[in-house]
């Protein structure tokens, strides 16, 4: 069992944050990119990062096993008065890592940041209806499916649908 750290993203840690999303999107089909198609480069991820450290209602957690990052999670939420309550939650847990309650921990460390942040009422997120492990981790935590978005996501000639998951907090 690796020996976790969590903490929160910093502009030294852009290029393994870049490297890490381009890798995962390989290891899973469930991510809304591929590998090598994550969208930003090291110094554009950098000045994101900078973007985030000056929003109240975003962040970045890493958990890392030494320098290797296993694991990521976000919740961004926008700027506009009505509805920047509302975060959007993102994870990925990198293969080897996974069965281990690092999603778990990093869930659990998203919304207790969440409650205390003074902005963030409610999460979000979309996940594939057949991504099952992940349906019932959000699940756990209070989330409920909210809707279905019938075919929204398309793989190797098949349609999947994505669950459209929410909870206030």
């Amino acid at each position: 069992m690796a020996q976790i750290i969590y903490r929160s993203a910093q502009e030294s840690d852009a290029k393994k944050i870049v490297r890490f999303y381009n890798y995962v999107g390989g290891e899973t089909s469930f991510l809304s990119f591929e590998r090598d198609e994550y969208p930003l480069n090291a110094e554009e991820q950098e000045k994101e990062l900078r973007s985030l450290a000056q929003r109240e209602a975003n962040i970045m957690l890493l958990a890392m096993d030494g320098e290797e990052i296993a694991g990521i999670a976000t919740i961004h939420s926008s700027s506009k008065i009505k509805s920047r309550h509302d975060g959007e939650l993102g994870i990925v847990v990198a293969r080897k890592y996974q069965g281990q309650g690092i999603g778990t921990e990093l869930i659990r460390q998203l919304i207790q940041w969440a409650n205390g942040n003074g902005v963030t009422k409610r999460l979000s997120l979309d996940t594939r209806a057949d991504n099952v492990k992940a349906v019932e981790l959000y699940m756990k935590f209070g989330f409920i499916v909210e809707g279905c978005r019938k075919n929204a996501a398309l793989l190797d000639g098949k349609y999947y649908d994505l669950y459209v998951m929410g909870m206030m907090l």
